[in-house]
């Protein structure tokens, strides 16, 4: 029994068969090719996945803290840590300016 590829073949159109794939979609109101100003302004989808940029990234480090504050700040439900982050930001603010 002979092995068939499971691969596709690809096979690029010759310069005619361009010319005329390219003649038909000018002639098509729905399938204008893009103008050079449309290609500049394309963006790959990997760019618009996610979240955005912050402007101030947050640094990953790693600390110990006692199970009781860490309890604590669970126990408050989802976004814990942003609030743990948000009372180290006031405790700076505050003793930032008495120094």
């Amino acid at each position: 029994m002979s092995r068939v590829s499971k691969k596709p073949t690809i096979r690029m159109p010759t310069v005619a068969e361009d010319k005329a794939i390219t003649a038909a979609a000018r002639n098509d109101p729905d399938a204008q090719p893009l103008t050079p100003t449309q290609l500049k302004a394309l963006v790959p989808m990997a760019a618009l996945r996610g979240r955005p940029k912050a402007e101030n990234k947050k640094l990953l480090v790693s600390v110990r803290y006692s199970p009781e504050v860490v309890a604590y700040f669970k126990s408050t439900g989802e976004g814990w840590q942003s609030r743990m982050d948000g009372v180290l930001r006031q405790y700076v603010a505050s003793h930032s300016r008495s120094a």
